[in-house]
């Protein structure tokens, strides 16, 4: 088949407020605070082999997201768990991506939203490698992004909240535009936080580093890498990490759902090698997700 290019006009199914709607019916309001306001959250999440990998953790961070948003998601962690399998089977896939996304509807225009519904719809397709995979193997090359992650005081930045993805999009696409894959982002306080979508490691005398997540989302997958780390004896450091401390690192990737474990090749003026010790999580990942004991 053909491949699809846009999202708005394509075969399948969506469960949209408790039921499949034919793709090209699962439509909101123009007038839908979320869009207005950025009252949304959701979850990406990925299905191998017909499995979706930690889906009650999703589920449960997706209820979360919404709750320190001010809302509360009319369907349960369970029913959720039920209807993302409904949507994989309804479309047939066996790999996929899956978005779940909850928002406050159109029922009240303006700040204040308490006379909104919430809804909800998970949508899923086909979907590859987050990165090229000939530029992922010898390590993505990532800018340094301008806008950082905001303090904890400023924003709610423990939810997977869509407004806090605004200079994600930003910071990526003059990324894109300077001929990187993505970019490195630091916090309010300048220290090293994450890329725009994913967690970041970093590799030094055997040991894994990685930014202590006080002001941007503790991972399924980071916590995922980090257990797999552990399991192999390796010592998994989380702390404060400083730019002009970089250069004493050997390797560094990236950990999510979608770019899963991405190798990186530099971030700015700073280097790093693809070493064994990347590849060996990298594959014990990839173990992990499709349901193969990774080797200890």
């Amino acid at each position: 088949m053909a491949e699809q290019r846009t999202f708005d006009d394509r075969d399948g199914w969506i469960w949209f407020d408790g039921k499949l709607v034919p793709w090209r019916e699962a439509n909101i309001h123009i007038l839908t605070h979320a869009m207005h306001y950025a009252s949304s959250v959701f979850e990406g999440q990925r299905a191998y082999n017909g499995e979706i990998f930690k889906l009650h953790e999703h589920s449960q961070r997706l209820h979360k997201s919404a709750n320190i948003l001010g809302f509360e998601i009319p369907w349960s962690v369970v029913e959720i768990n039920a209807a993302c399998r409904e949507v994989l089977k309804a479309n047939k896939l066996v790999d996929a991506y899956m978005r779940p996304v909850a928002w406050r509807g159109s029922e009240q225009m303006g700040v204040s939203a308490q006379g909104t519904k919430p809804h909800m719809a998970i949508a899923a397709w086909e979907w590859g490698k987050y990165f090229d995979p000939k530029l992922a193997e010898k390590g993505i090359r990532l800018d340094i992004a301008r806008y950082r992650r905001p303090a904890p005081y400023t924003a709610p930045v423990h939810s997977k909240a869509a407004g806090l993805y605004m200079i994600a999009t930003l910071s990526r696409q003059q990324a894109e535009s300077r001929g990187y894959e993505d970019a490195l982002m630091f916090d309010w306080r300048g220290q090293v936080a994450e890329a725009t979508g994913a967690n970041a490691f970093f590799v030094r005398d055997g040991e894994l580093h990685t930014a202590i997540p006080d002001c941007f989302l503790d991972g399924i997958t980071r916590r995922t890498v980090m257990d797999l780390a552990r399991n192999r004896g390796v010592t998994v450091v989380e702390r404060d990490i400083w730019p002009d401390e970089l250069e004493s690192f050997e390797q560094m990737f990236l950990t999510g759902s979608a770019a899963e474990v991405t190798f990186v090749g530099s971030a700015g003026p700073w280097n790093f090698e693809v070493g064994d010790l990347s590849r060996q999580l990298a594959k014990d990942y990839d173990d992990t997700v499709n349901g193969r004991i990774a080797n200890r």
